[in-house]
């Protein structure tokens, strides 16, 4: 059985500048670190403070298109609480790094950046009813899903 997420996979361009936006920045700290010899690559670790981790792998021998994801083909999401993403959303301004929101979901409030490598990184705080739109027994997941599958035939 899943136990949980232990870490996503990214590639990155370049392992101290990746280090530097989410353990300088972002407050993550660098877990480990793994030389993989055989291809050529390093693979680092941020820890999330629930066992799990955000990672990394360059590979400068290996292709890859770095491109900017818009916030609908890949983002991710990371929790914190209302007055982080306040003081985070503030930190990014200063910093000059691209910073994005506030932005009121309903159920979350939500600020993003874009990290070096392209990626776009949400910090979101859970507001009341959080729980409640999240609860697949009580919020029709499934019937909007359905619906959403029936529309998109009939087009």
């Amino acid at each position: 059985m899943i136990k949980g997420l232990h870490h996503n996979a990214y590639r990155c361009r370049d392992s101290e500048e990746t280090r530097e936006f989410y353990e300088d920045f972002l407050g993550l700290p660098l877990a480990s670190s793994l030389g993989i010899k055989e291809a050529n690559a390093l693979h680092t670790f941020y820890e999330l403070g629930n066992s799990s981790y955000l990672a990394f792998f360059e590979a400068p021998n290996m292709p890859f298109e770095f491109k900017r994801q818009a916030d609908f083909d890949l983002h991710i999401a990371l929790e914190v609480d209302e007055p982080t993403l306040l003081s985070m959303f503030a930190k990014g301004k200063e910093r000059g790094i691209e910073t994005r929101g506030v932005a009121d979901h309903g159920m979350v409030h939500s600020i993003y950046f874009r990290d070096p490598n392209g990626y776009v990184i949400e910090l979101t705080a859970k507001r009341p009813g959080h729980d409640q739109a999240m609860d697949p027994k009580t919020n029709g997941a499934r019937a909007i899903l359905d619906q959403w599958q029936a529309e998109k035939a009939r087009e």
